[in-house]
């Protein structure tokens, strides 16, 4: 199913956006493709987005997924008595964090060091080259979110953004980004919302 066309039909505004979402599209398939998996972060509404795409990703979307026969052999042989439950109930996911979800971690740095860099301190811990980050703003300008793409650089990791406006000074560090239309910012999360479902589509149509 070409998710992408149906995307541009339904918001004739996002049409324009297509080859750029293919782009990110490829970031994120070649990454899972070779065993990555994906940090993302944002502020305000934009980190009720990230906890979103990681429930998109994590479990089944639209699609029945199937666990790989190792990982049912193996449940099977390893927890006879409670295997056959967990063989009905889990789902393979795509591998997805969503930075702004450790209140310990993140009120710690607050407190302890300096509240913007909170994201690029899970970027240090938890990343690694293969890896890819996902920032997402209306603006492109928050602090933390360049401050995290800086050290996903550096720790070799791919970087991806969902933008608005002109894209900030957030744009600078990506390997690919997404723009969307608009420069008020309920607007803009509007229509980021759809543009993260179609990739979400697209990833578990391509991977199961």
């Amino acid at each position: 199913m070409d998710y992408l066309q149906q995307l541009g039909e339904r918001y004739s505004e996002l049409k324009p956006l297509a080859s750029d979402i293919r782009a990110v599209f490829e970031v994120l398939k070649d990454s899972f493709a070779g065993g990555g998996k994906l940090l993302i972060a944002g502020n305000g509404g934009s980190a009720a987005d990230a906890e979103h795409i990681v429930g998109e990703l994590m479990k089944s979307f639209v699609k029945k997924r199937t666990l790989p026969e190792a990982f049912i052999d193996n449940l099977k042989k390893e927890e006879p008595e409670i295997g056959q439950y967990l063989l009905s109930n889990l789902q393979p996911g795509l591998p997805a964090i969503a930075l702004s979800a450790h209140n310990a971690l993140n009120t710690a740095l607050i407190n302890d060091v300096d509240g913007t860099i909170i994201f690029a301190q899970q970027v240090t811990g938890y990343g690694k080259e293969g890896d890819v980050f996902l920032g997402i703003s209306t603006s492109g300008n928050s602090k933390n979110l360049i401050y995290a793409a800086a050290a996903a650089r550096a720790k070799k990791m791919k970087v991806i953004a969902l933008l608005g406006g002109n894209g900030g000074f957030l744009r600078q560090y990506t390997d690919a980004c997404i723009i969307v239309p608009g420069t008020e910012t309920y607007k803009i999360q509007e229509l980021q919302l759809p543009v993260y479902h179609c990739l979400c589509l697209m990833l578990e149509e391509h991977f199961f």
